[in-house]
């Protein structure tokens, strides 16, 4: 996939170390999905949809049973890689509410090694308004560092130094005749939307009408996700579903 942006691009996109520019701070958009804010040793992800397979499966629809067992190993090799001593979860990390009664024990004792080793908040979600006890962390609605703001669901309008999560971003692109699909960071430089991190979740094409309103749409930059690094792509080259 090749990127269609340039380091001289105006407003600058990148630091001298790699780093997207998000209203005032400098953060990295990781390949796992994670965003990474090194100057403040911090994690944030979206959506890690918690036994979302088990829930499923009541419901008639069998999956491989161990999409939160998958995830956990995503999370903790992104704290391990990043070394950040900080972790939000931008809302929906259980599926629904009866989610943490259907952990397996192991995968519980996963959760609470991640809250009691790093500072995790637990965000409130559609999914998950009020996060299950006993996990560790702490709850809160939004939470804002600095210039930041971190929520589950991002604000219609302008939201300069939003992060949120809920709607999954995901960009299209035709390569070499073909297209492309994959998860992907949607970013102006002023907001940014994470993509699902959860190992069963899909993705929205942010060109979609459910997008309308968040973005400046010549601003906007889908950061897709590849298999080696994550690749920049401005919108007007997006491809919809």
């Amino acid at each position: 996939m090749t990127a269609v942006l340039r380091r001289d691009d105006d407003p600058p996109v990148l630091t001298r170390e790699g780093l997207v520019r998000l209203e005032g701070a400098a953060v990295r958009l990781d390949l796992s999905g994670a965003l990474h804010w090194p100057g403040e040793d911090l994690l944030v992800v979206a959506d890690l949809h918690f036994e979302k397979g088990s829930s499923r499966a009541g419901r008639g629809l069998f999956l491989p049973p161990y999409d939160t067992r998958a995830t956990l190993t995503a999370l903790e090799d992104a704290i391990r890689r990043t070394g950040a001593r900080r972790v939000v979860s931008l809302g929906d990390a259980f599926h629904d509410g009866r989610a943490a009664g259907r952990l397996a024990d192991d995968d519980r004792a996963r959760i609470r090694a991640i809250t009691a080793a790093v500072d995790f908040i637990w965000v409130s979600g559609n999914h998950d308004p009020a996060p299950p006890e006993g996990l560790g962390g702490t709850a809160a609605d939004v939470v804002a560092i600095g210039p930041l703001v971190l929520r589950h669901e991002p604000s219609r309008g302008a939201a300069p130094g939003e992060i949120a999560g809920h709607l999954h971003p995901a960009a299209k692109v035709g390569v070499r005749g073909r297209a492309l699909r994959r998860r992907a960071f949607a970013l102006d430089g002023r907001r940014c939307v994470l993509p699902a991190f959860g190992a069963y979740t899909g993705g929205l094409n942010v060109l979609d009408p459910a997008w309308h309103g968040l973005f400046d749409r010549a601003r906007l930059i889908a950061w897709m996700i590849g298999d080696a690094r994550v690749h920049p792509v401005r919108a007007a080259t997006l491809l919809p579903d």
